[in-house]
């Protein structure tokens, strides 16, 4: 019987124990340009040529001569002649003598085929690339040790640099295992499980400087995976193996490290990532096993991977920024392991405010959502709401402090929202948790939020939001600002097969109703809608059932886990369910009065009054912007 272990070693001194059995030197190499992604330069690179070489059309549209057009005006339409006054270009089309400036053909009325008039003068070189605008001959593009990004590809052939001598990366193959998963694929079976941990690990192993070799799926047999491993040290400098790194009875990794070489370690004192299993192969090369689950896998790349490789590279592993936050939420830890806690941040009234993300190894969008990541000592047993700790940072602390910190009710136009504002100032970014109007309003009051999302129905009044405001932002400076109007009402399967039509259809037998969590507007929109008809929660099957989204919420019908659920319209629209109208609410916007005040805050301001931000909303469906930017409220701490 095989020999089945797990240790506790320490994370540090698993790292020393590992990484000090290898000391390799980098060598340099020619590459071409257009393949030097995730490469480290081997001296400065220098242009050859400039870009553009030759003035160029920024601008689909006509080029014309400025000092022509400036008696143009709307009372005083100018008309220009074909190959007279003008000549018509393309983006990046050379702009031929004697032109000097470009009018976008949006400014343009043709009046017939040689003639367009204008309303308004050019001004020179406007929308003109002019030559050397973005690099100059001999001009140094990357310095010695840089790793080359893609923007990097594009100004090394832009420059023309054909070839870039590099320090040569390691080759690393990777092998994932398991019976269980497939290839990426559209048509699963019961039981299949998409293999992406490879792509995502090839894709790190280009990042940090190396090249992947995907050895594809070995399913969990001993001797098959140990024959993939030995073909892999043959052509490779470091082999990955995926899954089957645990104690289980199909979890071979380290049986298989041992049968070719030698095991160092099998199992840090991690969570997640505690069953890793680390090797010397028998021809002194490293072999790394990691776990299955996503965040465990990816974790223990950064531990391991990561700077093995850069000691192929020659390079000094960089250390990720760390900076002192406030925790929103409290964070429980068990003594024994290192805890490693995705978490958002935010700068909120000049404190840094992180809250944790799922902790869950499965749960890839943690990492994809994370802002930094934070380490929970051995011997802690966590921390406290409030409570400051230090936190690594996996964004720049410039786009941190850009960060519109959103937290409350949710709606599909807060992804529009987001989008708006970077197109409007691409330094700034917009952050939304989906924890209900009435926990966004506490977040407020906590200090946590810049801005909270809420639709709370006063059954009292029949008025939305400012009962709560008065409730629980008494002490607080705000502004009540609306966004939008929206349609709330019942999403069901596409051709309402369950015939549901109104509240009292819900309890109907056999109808599966799925909730939103306690505190958010629909579901106090629901529970009013429940008293109106004399109808208690125990009457609806799935009353206690919850969903944090209205996206979720439709996608659960979607799949047949429940047949209706109370949501907003562009949801259903989105995953082509019918929609049953309920009534129209009102969704405002609660903002700190120094948020409101602030740079973020009028340029949110201004992305959500804009035609085209309203436009782009109304045709969603189920949205009117007819109060959009209407400050409806402030309480008397803020003042006029």
């Amino acid at each position: 019987m095989r020999k089945i272990y797990l240790e506790d070693t320490p994370l540090h001194e698993a790292q020393v124990k590992f990484l000090q059995l290898f000391d390799l030197k980098p060598n340099v190499e020619m590459v071409p340009t257009t393949e030097s992604l995730g490469r480290v330069t081997a001296q400065a690179i220098f242009a050859n040529v400039s870009m553009p070489h030759f003035h160029a059309s920024a601008m689909d549209g006509i080029a014309v001569k400025a000092e022509k057009t400036y008696s143009a005006h709307e009372t005083n339409p100018l008309r220009l002649k074909l190959h007279v006054d003008y000549e018509v270009v393309d983006t990046g089309d050379p702009i031929p003598e004697p032109f000097n400036a470009v009018i976008m053909v949006e400014y343009l009325h043709q009046i017939d085929e040689e003639t367009v008039e204008i309303i308004e003068p050019a001004s020179p070189w406007k929308h003109i690339r002019q030559i050397g605008e973005d690099i100059v001959a001999g001009e140094m593009i990357l310095p010695i040790y840089h790793k080359i990004r893609p923007v990097d590809q594009g100004a090394l052939l832009a420059g023309g640099v054909l070839e870039v001598p590099v320090i040569a990366m390691p080759k690393v193959a990777i092998i994932p295992t398991g019976t269980e998963i497939v290839e990426p694929t559209l048509n699963l079976k019961p039981g299949d499980i998409i293999e992406f941990n490879g792509t995502v690990f090839a894709s790190y192993v280009k990042e940090w400087g190396g090249k992947p070799i995907y050895k594809g799926i070995v399913i969990d047999d001993f001797n098959l995976i140990q024959q993939k491993v030995k073909e892999a040290l043959e052509e490779a400098d470091i082999v990955l193996m995926n899954a089957g790194s645990s104690a289980g009875r199909e979890d071979f990794t380290s049986s298989v490290i041992a049968s070719l070489g030698e095991v160092i370690v099998h199992g840090v004192a991690t969570r997640p990532g505690k069953p890793v299993v680390l090797g010397k192969a028998y021809n002194g090369k490293p072999i790394i096993g990691v776990p299955g689950y996503p965040v465990s896998a990816y974790l223990a790349l950064d531990w391991f991977l990561k700077p093995l490789m850069h000691q192929f590279l020659g390079l000094a592993s960089p250390e990720r920024r760390k900076i002192k936050v406030k925790l929103g939420r409290r964070i429980v830890s068990k003594m024994g392991a290192e805890d490693f806690i995705r978490l958002t941040l935010g700068k909120v009234n000049e404190q840094y405010v992180a809250n944790p993300l799922s902790r869950s190894a499965g749960v890839t969008m943690s990492l994809v959502r994370a802002d930094g990541l934070l380490r929970i000592p051995i011997q802690s047993q966590g921390y406290e709401q409030g409570e400051e700790v230090e936190v690594e940072l996996y964004r720049s602390l410039e786009q941190i402090d850009r960060t519109i910190v959103f937290a409350g009710s949710h709606d599909l136009i807060l992804d529009l929202l987001a989008s708006a504002i970077r197109k409007q100032d691409s330094s700034y970014s917009l952050s939304s948790a989906h924890i209900g109007s009435l926990a966004g309003i506490l977040a407020i009051r906590k200090g946590e939020n810049h801005v909270a999302g809420t639709h709370l129905l006063d059954e009292k009044t029949g008025e939305y939001n400012l009962s709560y405001i008065e409730q629980y932002l008494s002490n607080t400076p705000v502004v009540l600002i609306n966004l939008v109007y929206r349609q709330q009402g019942w999403i069901v399967q596409k051709g309402n097969p369950k015939q549901i039509q109104t509240i009292e259809d819900l309890t109907k037998e056999g109808i599966r109703y799925i909730n939103r969590q306690r505190g958010a507007g629909t579901r106090i929109l629901f529970d009013y809608l429940l008293k109106q008809v004399n109808l208690s929660p125990d009457d609806i099957y799935g009353y206690t059932r919850e969903d944090f989204s209205h996206l979720s919420l439709a996608a659960a019908i979607k799949g047949g886990n429940a047949d209706v659920g109370l949501g907003i319209y562009s949801a259903a629209k989105v995953l082509d369910l019918d929609f049953i109208p309920v009534a129209e609410e009102r969704y405002d916007l609660i903002m700190t009065k120094e948020f409101y005040q602030s740079e973020a805050g009028q340029l949110l301001i201004q992305v959500i009054t804009s035609d085209e931000f309203k436009s782009e909303v109304e045709s969603m469906g189920g949205y009117s912007c007819r109060d959009t930017g209407k400050i409806l409220y402030k309480n008397e701490v803020t003042g006029k």
